[in-house]
């Protein structure tokens, strides 16, 4: 495996899991195939739960691990090509990918979307030109519209959480008071129906995620009763797709706290398991009675992303 952004990447899935349970078991048993390997991890923007889950996952492989902030002490670099490099950023990306690559054997790469282009975002421009050009096995931390290792830990927490062999999943979009990308529900939908489970999405109209990501997913506008008999409630924010009306797309359409996950939409569901990928705030996606219970899942799912990662790097490795 050469490069990780989709579910595809990985393969058979029932087999990325069974391998995912037993790295589980034993974090440590693979130390030989890091040896004197290096994993460099690029950050083009914030980060906790990725930056620490994925280099945990490769020191437990045996590898070293350089991490660089590019916006905290890096050259600012410029992504666009044909431009007349006049203003604040003084390296181009297309130096430095191959200098980075020279020091390492392979590379993590996390930036988000601008949420202004859509065609620049969605063509994810920025990881593109990694795979391109750095000559090294590249997986992503998160991009423009994916994050693949976010939504195989989600993943890995209902096959350890269901209590049915098809439990019923429902992504619900909550609201935010900032425009966030669409990353996480994208790679969750994507994931979710490569899975066996009775996967819904219910969000506002005009926040239809793109049907690449969603494919035949069934999509109810009525949260409530999509919520029903639900065993996973994965609530999310994220700005308009921009699907149906591309000059709406990174804007927020709807702020309405009616969508917010609190006790009388979890009363609704087959005693549902909540689920989110953290950072999140408290009032505005979900109140502190759901996230605080002991259905709330969020820690468990954060420690499945160091798993996550290792199988994604380990498989690289091999």
């Amino acid at each position: 495996m050469n490069t990780f952004m989709n579910v595809e990447d990985l393969g058979n899935l029932q087999e990325a899991l069974a391998e995912a349970m037993e790295i589980k078991k034993n974090r440590f048993a693979y130390q030989h195939l890091g040896k004197n390997k290096t994993l460099l991890m690029i950050f083009f923007n914030n980060s906790l739960r990725t930056r620490l889950s994925t280099q945990k996952a490769a020191m437990n492989l045996g590898m070293n691990v350089i991490v660089l902030d590019v916006n905290a002490g890096a050259w600012k670099l410029e992504t666009e090509c044909g431009v007349i490099m006049d203003g604040d950023k003084s390296e181009h990306l297309l130096e430095a990918i191959p200098v980075m690559a020279s020091y390492c054997d392979i590379i993590g790469v996390r930036s988000f979307a601008g949420l202004t282009d859509r065609k620049y975002d969605y063509e994810e421009t920025v990881f593109q030109q990694f795979v391109k050009h750095s000559g090294k096995p590249v997986f992503a931390m998160e991009t423009a519209t994916v994050h693949p290792l976010q939504a195989f830990a989600d993943l890995i927490t209902i096959e350890e959480h269901k209590t049915k062999k098809r439990p019923k999943v429902v992504l619900t979009w909550a609201p935010h008071c900032k425009a966030l990308p669409q990353a996480v529900p994208n790679s969750f939908a994507e994931w979710m129906n490569k899975a066996d489970v009775d996967f819904v999405i219910t969000h506002p109209h005009g926040y239809e995620l793109d049907p690449k990501f969603t494919g035949s997913a069934r999509v109810e506008y009525d949260q409530m009763k999509a919520l029903e008999g639900a065993d996973f409630v994965y609530a999310k924010n994220w700005s308009c797709p921009g699907v149906t009306n591309p000059e709406d797309y990174g804007k927020i359409l709807s702020k309405d706290m009616a969508w917010t996950i609190d006790e009388k939409h979890m009363a609704v569901t087959d005693n549902g398991k909540f689920m989110h990928c953290l950072p999140v705030r408290r009032g505005l996606i979900v109140t502190d009675d759901v996230i605080e219970s002991p259905n709330s899942l969020v820690i468990p799912e954060a420690a499945n992303r160091e798993i996550s990662a290792e199988v994604v790097i380990k498989r690289m490795l091999e």
